[in-house]
């Protein structure tokens, strides 16, 4: 099972790990498309650029060109003009106003040319600026292009070996799952035979459970019809050897048990401030509830502590429930206090609830280092704190299997021998010693650690209120702890000590003797009253019988004596006798045909004996099978069954001892009364053969029955046994697969918590991309309005040149 969850946890942190690979996969694509999109737009803009540079080269060259030509042009009108100002000068003579109207005319030249030579000035001058500055833009773009160039091979190169790394990790969960769920399915086949195997095992189990009940009443209803007695001078005769009642034991156990309840009750006190307090300090520090919420990891934790009455308060409950069963009247071991059990129960349920906290107490800690005011030696102080918590929580698991171990001997007899609960007791002790010394350091430590936190200099008074109120819950719980140790140190000899012991052994007390012992208490209670009263002085067993036998056989002789004849009348005289002779013959009559029954019924008692030795064979092995169910010992329970043979005998023999004129004859059979007649010597030989091979016959015929019944008692016995070793075993395993369902429940909130942590910081990656997409658009957008505002101002000058 556990590699089987390893590999789960390995699949699960694969699986993760993968979906956040293929998130940043996904950004990585759409960042790498964006920028192949903006590389491409670049280029076209390159390339429009470098077309219109090319035109305006065109354009340049031709006004280069046109330039020229007018200077050219300009010279030729500086020689008209000379030779018109010379031809001007000769002919001034003829006549001023052609004279005049030329030099208007080369005035309006003049200007216009000056005009041309401003404006070429002015378009050479905006034309090398432009120039220049489409050359710086055109040099910025390179650049970004490369840039760009590079950031898109380098995205192509992690997108590609994040492909590989990907398809490599989907190959081997792949083939991790595969195995799994070849793995599953032979273990859903081996928990379905199993299953079926409990079944039966369960059906066997109660079928034997069915016949040792049957077993249990017929013996039972053996053991009271002909067990009716026990024998108070000679003690291994008796059918249960039970202890007498110790009042002071169980004078003492309630007292002790009141001193426990009052620990236990201010040791819950403590543990609910403790909670409390610690579940507001949560809402307070490191941030405030009442002004931001807590982190999803500390309303976790809040919601846990929320709910520590519902393991606390039962210890208090349970125990007082244990208080009250331990009366005087009662029986104080172990092995009766059924009450500890349920203490046990709500004990190992509170632990649970410790393991449970643990991380998130250790997280919460963490938090408070991490936050922006904690120093370094506030870190160290809570670093002290969680080694402190790891430390109780430990301590806490000990003291649960050792009350578990206690609590174990009420729901299963036999189950601890007394050197081993002396043991246990022993370690229970120095348990508690620890506790309260681990309980006490982490006083201590937080103790330090408020006195730091008051330090700061954002710290509120509600803060400094839950510290107070915090340290408090904890002195009273290191006072309780201590108190408890202590006690329970001072009475560990009384709780190793045995309070009850038999006479004849020195094994634990079932609850069957207890019971038995109770009721020889309440028989002894009201014999002590009765015998108060005046009662007739009691007569011996012997003396009793023999008073009895002695009346009997004077009563007998008295109606003989008195008894009239009514049918009988001699014919052999002619006269009738005497009522004396009369009643003589008739005694010897009757002598004789009593003589003849009593020889009758001595051979029955023969028979009768033998079946009682048979009987007492069957109701020995009974009792031999009902101790092994019940876990008591086969000695008591055979004295008795020879008790009463015993009892048996003693009236038989007291039955031949009235027969005056018999006689006693021995043989392998058994014992053969006769009377000394002439015509029963004869028979004697051949009643004792046919007698001998009946029961040789019938011998056999119970042994071979006895066999059969031995063998199938060892098979059930061993059946039994496996049963409950596999029931064992199956408990073990619903614990150990509970464990792993809360480790799993564990890491699923754990999965999930970094799962919003990890979407959180996906979140602001794409608002981050985002953001920076738009300021790139910005730019984008702002080249091209001046790139178009260029391209307008250079077909502007082109026109203008053109109309010129």
């Amino acid at each position: 099972m556990a590699t089987v969850t390893d590999l789960q946890t390995k699949y699960s942190k694969l699986a993760q790990e993968y979906s956040k690979l293929r998130a940043q996969n996904q950004v990585l694509k759409k960042a790498v498309v964006d920028e192949q999109a903006n590389s491409v737009s670049l280029k076209e803009q390159l390339k429009q650029r470098d077309q219109s540079l090319r035109k305006q080269e065109q354009e340049m060259d031709s006004l280069s060109f046109r330039n020229q030509q007018l200077a050219k042009r300009v010279e030729l009108l500086q020689e008209e003009l000379a030779t018109s100002e010379a031809k001007g000068k000769k002919g001034k003579s003829k006549g001023d106003s052609p004279s005049q109207h030329g030099l208007q005319t080369q005035n309006v030249f003049d200007e216009d040319l000056q005009k041309k030579i401003e404006e070429n000035e002015r378009l050479h001058i905006q034309f090398y600026e432009a120039d220049e500055q489409h050359r710086r833009q055109e040099a910025e773009l390179r650049t970004r292009l490369q840039e760009l160039e590079k950031d898109s091979d380098q995205h192509q190169a992690v997108v590609d070996g994040l492909t590989t790394k990907y398809m490599e990790n989907i190959e081997r969960l792949q083939s991790d799952k595969a195995r799994l769920e070849v793995k599953a399915q032979t273990l859903e086949r081996e928990a379905k035979e199993c299953r079926m195997r409990t079944e039966e095992c369960q059906q066997q189990l109660r079928r034997c459970q069915s016949e040792l009940n049957k077993q249990v009443k017929q013996s039972s209803s053996v053991i009271q019809e002909k067990v009716p007695f026990n024998d108070t001078k000679f003690s291994d005769y008796n059918s249960l050897n039970v202890p007498p009642h110790n009042r002071r034991h169980q004078i003492k156990s309630r007292d002790v048990a009141g001193q426990a309840l009052s620990f236990i009750q201010d040791l819950v006190a403590a543990l609910l401030n403790f909670h409390s307090y610690t579940e507001q300090r949560v809402h307070i520090y490191p941030l405030d509830s009442s002004i931001e919420p807590i982190s999803p990891l500390n309303q976790k934790f809040s919601q846990y502590l929320h709910e520590n009455a519902a393991y606390v308060r039962p210890l208090e409950d349970s125990f007082l429930q244990l208080h009250e069963s331990i009366t005087e009247d009662t029986v104080t071991v172990l092995e009766t206090v059924v009450k500890l059990k349920s203490f046990a129960d709500n004990f190992s349920s509170y632990t649970h609830f410790l393991q449970k906290i643990l991380p998130y107490q250790l997280k919460s800690l963490e938090e408070e280092s991490d936050a922006a005011l904690s120093t370094a030696a506030l870190t160290a102080k809570n670093q002290e704190l969680q080694s402190d918590m790891k430390r109780i929580t430990s301590v806490f698991e000990k003291l649960k299997n050792y009350i578990n171990l206690l609590a174990l001997p009420s729901v299963q007899q036999d189950a601890m021998p007394q050197s081993s609960t002396s043991a246990v007791f022993t370690q229970l002790a120095a348990c508690l010693h620890s506790l309260h010394d681990a309980i006490k350091e982490m006083s201590k430590h937080y103790n330090q650690k408020a006195g730091l936190e008051q330090e700061l200099p954002t710290i509120t008074q509600k803060l400094c209120t839950t510290s107070e109120c915090l340290l408090g819950s904890l002195g009273s719980l290191t006072s309780s702890t201590g108190k408890i140790a202590t006690f329970f140190s001072n009475n560990l000899d009384f709780f190793t000590s045995s309070g009850y012991s038999t006479r004849t052994s020195t094994l634990a007390l079932n609850p069957l003797q207890a019971e038995s012992m109770l009721a020889n208490k309440k028989k002894a209670a009201a014999y002590i009253q009765a015998i108060k009263k005046p009662r007739p002085q009691s007569v011996a067993y012997k003396e009793a019988l023999t008073n009895r036998r002695i009346l009997t056989s004077s009563t007998e002789s008295r109606e003989g004596l008195t008894q009239q004849p009514s049918s009988h009348k001699l014919t052999v005289h002619s006269s009738p006798l005497p009522s004396g002779l009369l009643q003589v013959m008739q005694s010897q009559e009757k002598i004789a045909r009593l003589e003849q029954e009593k020889e009758h019924w001595l051979l029955e008692a023969q028979l009768g004996k033998v079946r009682l030795e048979k009987e007492n064979q069957r109701i020995a092995d009974l009792e031999v099978q009902l101790a092994a169910a019940l876990g008591g010992s086969p000695n008591s329970l055979t004295a008795a069954a020879s008790t009463l043979a015993q009892s048996h005998e003693e009236a038989e023999m007291e039955q031949k001892a009235a027969g005056k004129e018999a006689t006693l004859c021995t043989s392998l059979v058994g014992m053969l009364c006769t009377t000394s007649t002439v015509e029963h010597v004869g028979d004697e030989e051949s009643r004792e053969q046919l007698i001998k091979t009946h029961y040789m016959v019938r011998v056999g015929e119970l042994t071979t029955q006895l066999q059969i019944s031995d063998s199938k008692a060892v098979h059930f016995h061993s059946e039994c046994r496996a049963l409950a070793k596999r029931l064992a075993i199956a408990e073990k395993s619903r614990e150990t697969l509970s464990e792993e369902v809360k480790v799993a429940n564990q890491n699923i909130t754990r999965l999930q918590d970094e799962l919003t942590t990890t979407k959180r910081s996906y979140e602001d990656q794409l608002s981050m991309m985002s953001d920076h997409l738009c300021s790139m658009n910005e730019t984008l957008s702002k080249q091209r309005e001046e790139i178009d505002t260029l391209k307008l101002g250079s077909k502007g000058n082109a026109k203008k040149n053109k109309g010129r």
